[in-house]
């Protein structure tokens, strides 16, 4: 579980103790939200797996984090940190095991497309040793106000919805209805994709759906989507690219 996933300059672990995982809450505060302690902690953190991304260039500084929280099967999903969100009922009889991911931040004084490559290896390596089926978990975009992404949301709409039998249905006392208020709406796709967050972005190049409504997330200062991907949805291309980036 302690294992070091390799990169010419990046380094992805799990946390090992608790400065490991002050660190990362460090950094999501710095990214998510500015709490006077500096921390962005909760709940959650105490069942969660954290995967540490390190710049070996920069003396091991921390350059992403995310956190993993494994369920064998969706009868257990209401446990989940989405499921404070989303109603989720139409996942409860998914048979096969899953994984939530979440909370994820990068640094904002990167811009570095391998810190994800080497995020993603982790996040294989893991998938594959555990037999996971699923992956789910909260896609957020910057900010509460919606006008700015409306043709990313349309793209979502277009082409990304969850399928009918695992389609989360609204739970959050506010949210942005996409589906419904950009039913007649087409996307231009070089504004959408320009403005789709970059997980958000891997996670339908590989198969991923989406809610069709985006939560108002006042707390994180976000709107976000809740986020489902089959792994044997994956391409086979695209996972030989995600196995050559996990150890």
């Amino acid at each position: 579980m302690l294992e070091w996933f390799m990169a010419p300059r990046y380094q992805s672990r799990f946390a090992r103790n608790a400065a490991d995982l002050r660190a990362a809450q460090s950094l999501r505060s710095t990214v998510f939200r500015h709490n006077p302690d500096g921390l962005d902690r909760d709940a959650f953190d105490a069942q969660c797996l954290h995967v540490l991304v390190e710049d070996s260039a920069k003396d091991n500084r921390l350059v992403c984090t995310f956190r993993i929280q494994p369920f064998k099967n969706g009868a257990e999903i209401e446990q989940s940190y989405a499921a404070q969100f989303y109603e989720l009922s139409a996942l409860h009889g998914y048979a096969g095991k899953l994984v939530e991911m979440g909370r994820f931040c990068v640094d904002p004084a990167y811009n570095d497309p391998d810190i994800l490559r080497v995020a993603w290896g982790a996040m294989t390596a893991y998938v594959d040793g555990n037999n996971v089926e699923m992956l789910f978990g909260c896609s957020s975009f910057s900010g509460v106000e919606a006008d700015s992404y409306m043709d990313a949301f349309a793209l979502l709409k277009e082409r990304h919805l969850a399928p009918k039998r695992w389609l989360p249905r609204v739970k959050a006392p506010k949210v942005f209805a996409f589906a419904r208020k950009l039913a007649m709406i087409k996307p231009n796709l070089g504004r959408a994709q320009k403005k789709m967050p970059p997980l958000l972005r891997t996670y339908l190049a590989m198969g991923g759906w989406v809610s069709d409504h985006a939560v108002v997330d006042n707390d994180l200062n976000t709107l976000h989507v809740f986020t489902g991907l089959e792994i044997s949805a994956i391409p086979e291309p695209r996972k030989r690219l995600l196995r050559a980036a996990a150890p």
